[in-house]
């Protein structure tokens, strides 16, 4: 059965209040959560960015759902960090925790003040870092000289079985590469044909483990706040690779996406006041082989989109 999970989006919604959405989305019937790790919003009106590592704490301690979380290691976090993060929550929580790794965004990176790598050199400062955080896991003591650094470090807590690192791809050709490397694979929704390509891609290059999808979907009563409620928040977010890698700053997204249309807000959100077109559209992405579906409602109020899913949406996707 296709797990059915919720996306806690940091850059959009307070920690307290994020807490209490993922509570509310176990009490309504969903099965999992993941969690964006932001420095920064994508947008002035998206207007939060809550530190995920210490939410995750809380939100594992006030749930019974398995979680996971998409971080870049290599600049804004070290991996040996990384891997204590992981080897805390999964010594805390068995068995109830994963980490999706990826090459990262320059919003939230350039912060330390290093440059802002090409892409060739963020895919390789990632690979090492994976095998740091791997090794760190396994109980080793790492040193690494490389495109990071790693002196004599050892994990003290670890749990009995290492969390999952999942790889994030957005392209078949990312997807194919992390399948040298990863325990599964997550993506986000685009058109079928593109993420058929990407399944394929992972699989058929010997991608092991599940495959999950960040859905980003607006819903409201009716169509029209529906639409304004993707626009509004996440007219930002439409612009695919290099844009979203290398812009700095959530004014810049701005700058850019001021006279962005409802229309192309379209092709990145599943838009619809309809409960059972979302219901259909998300059996389609099961039917492409994604063995879990993490919903991401684009508005900032998050109890209507619960309530209405886990009474309309959940058991008709599972059925």
């Amino acid at each position: 059965m296709t797990v059915i999970g919720v996306h806690a989006s940091h850059e959009q919604i307070h920690p307290s209040r994020l807490l209490d959405a993922v509570r509310r989305a176990e009490e309504v019937g969903f099965d999992a959560a993941m969690s964006s790790d932001h420095f920064s919003p994508w947008s002035a009106r998206q207007g939060q960015s809550g530190f995920a590592w210490s939410w995750l704490g809380a939100a594992m301690q006030a749930t019974s759902l398995p979680f996971g979380v998409v971080n870049a290691p290599g600049q804004r976090y070290h991996p040996a960090i990384v891997a204590q993060a992981i080897g805390t929550l999964g010594a805390m929580y068995p068995g109830r925790f994963w980490a999706a790794l990826g090459t990262g965004e320059a919003s939230n990176e350039h912060i330390t003040g290093g440059r802002w790598p090409r892409k060739d050199l963020r895919a390789a400062r990632l690979r090492e870092c994976v095998d740091v955080i791997r090794a760190l896991l396994a109980g080793e003591e790492v040193s690494h000289d490389g495109l990071v650094t790693v002196d004599r470090a050892k994990l003290w807590t670890r749990p009995d079985e290492p969390p999952a690192l999942i790889g994030a791809a957005v392209s078949p050709a990312t997807a194919g590469w992390c399948a040298q490397w990863a325990d599964g694979l997550v993506t986000v929704n685009a058109p079928a044909d593109h993420l058929r390509a990407l399944v394929d891609a992972y699989r058929e290059a010997g991608g092991i483990g599940k495959l999950a999808l960040q859905v980003h979907l607006s819903w409201a009563p009716d169509q029209a706040r529906a639409e304004a409620l993707a626009h509004d928040q996440w007219r930002s977010n439409v612009f695919g690779p290099p844009v979203c890698w290398d812009l700095e700053t959530a004014e810049h997204f701005d700058v850019l996406s001021e006279h962005v249309t409802a229309e192309r807000v379209r092709g990145t959100v599943n838009v619809s006041a309809d409960l059972g077109r979302h219901a259909e559209i998300l059996r389609g992405y099961a039917d492409l082989g994604f063995d879990e579906l993490y919903l991401h409602h684009v508005g900032q109020e998050q109890d209507e989109f619960l309530d209405a899913f886990g009474e309309h949406v959940l058991a008709e996707v599972r059925s």
